[in-house]
């Protein structure tokens, strides 16, 4: 069982001033991230945006727009944040580098008092005490002194290298952020395209793959009835399904609106249709309880595609073989598997072009 628990248009044209002068009076920053805020509450395309911003009460801090910024833009915020990331690794790096120079000069330093003090010594036969003494001693505070900055450096080292692991260990979160769909917290369509084009790199892998493509059946007539949170909702549920039912060497990813793809490794094709079956039947089954009234929302139910990637020459062509197998599955009639080499040669390319050039 899975539970489920606006602003209004601006008419004026000058809307650029009009956020200029909303920004100066309620004391914010010129920021182009601020002005991309106001100018999607301004013009009311983001109702939850909208309403996280009135949240605020007028004025607005800088950390409370940031926060903002990041929740709603957050493909440009994350590549900020790996761009930081890259040019901290740099940063560190070049300390670790200059800690090694610093090393390397003061054994060089030692070096040339051991050499000078040696040569110094030659065809000396006799030499009083103090001397002696003397010599003992510069010997012995340039040994001391080279073992101490010897030290020094290597704690330094070792800090700089633990910070260098810290942000590179940041830097990897964040890169999965960045291929990660923000809804559903599957793989997003980068991610997704990245995976299919290494699907060609080699022949061998290609014998290996199978592509399946899924589609939410009457998914606007969803959000039209209950509401696109609710639609979210079900989005979610769909997703965490899919992964439940894949193996881990399945790759799940929301592709775009209401469509997941599933790219399938170490199975045949009989396999691969048997678990786009299997995935079907359990979104079919899964009961969507609506809010806190336990009101029943569906049954949801999917379409899907399939097609091997030894199907095809590319990645291109796996992705539109899948999505006329997919196809073929709503014309059908919906809530079906339809595997691309079972379609009659031509029967929905046509329709299928058009339906695409849409």
């Amino acid at each position: 069982m899975l539970q489920i628990s606006g602003a209004p248009e601006k008419g004026p044209t000058d809307i650029a001033g009009m956020i200029a002068s909303s920004m100066r009076r309620m004391g914010v920053t010129g920021l182009p991230r601020n002005y991309e805020i106001f100018y999607e509450v301004f013009t009311g395309t983001n109702r939850d945006l909208v309403r996280d911003f009135e949240a605020l009460n007028g004025r607005p801090t800088q950390e409370a727009l940031d926060r903002l910024a990041l929740k709603y833009f957050t493909q440009n915020s994350r590549q900020t944040i790996v761009e930081n990331a890259q040019e901290q690794i740099a940063s560190r790096a070049q300390e670790i580098l200059s800690l090694l120079g610093r090393e390397r000069s003061s054994l060089e330093k030692f070096g040339v008092i051991l050499d000078q003090t040696s040569s110094g010594l030659k065809g000396r036969s006799e030499m009083s005490h103090d001397i002696m003494r003397k010599i003992v001693g510069i010997m012995a505070a340039a040994t001391e002194t080279t073992i101490a900055q010897g030290r020094q450096i290597t704690q330094a080292m070792e800090e700089k290298s633990s910070e260098l692991e810290e942000v590179r260990s940041q830097l990897k979160r964040y890169k999965r952020l960045a291929d990660t769909d923000p809804l559903t917290r599957i793989w997003n369509r980068r991610a997704f395209d990245k995976r299919m084009a290494g699907i060609f790199d080699e022949q061998r892998s290609v014998m290996f793959h199978a592509l399946i493509l899924a589609d939410i059946d009457g998914f606007k007539a969803i959000n039209d009835q209950y509401g696109h949170p609710i639609g979210d909702k079900i989005l979610q549920g769909v997703a965490q399904i899919l992964k439940t039912q894949c193996t881990d060497d399945c790759f799940v990813a929301r592709t775009g609106g209401e469509e997941f793809a599933i790219i399938v490794e170490g199975l045949s094709e009989e396999a691969t249709v048997k678990l786009a079956e299997t995935v079907r039947l359990a979104v079919e089954k899964a009961e969507f309880i609506v809010g806190s009234g336990a009101r029943k929302c569906g049954p949801i139910r999917i379409s899907l595609g399939v097609c091997m990637a030894s199907d095809a020459a590319n990645a291109d062509e796996l992705y539109a073989k899948t999505d006329q197998a997919l196809y073929a599955s709503k014309v059908d009639g919906r809530n079906r598997v339809t595997l691309f080499s079972s379609i009659p040669k031509g029967k929905f390319m046509k329709n299928w072009l058009l339906y695409r050039n849409d």
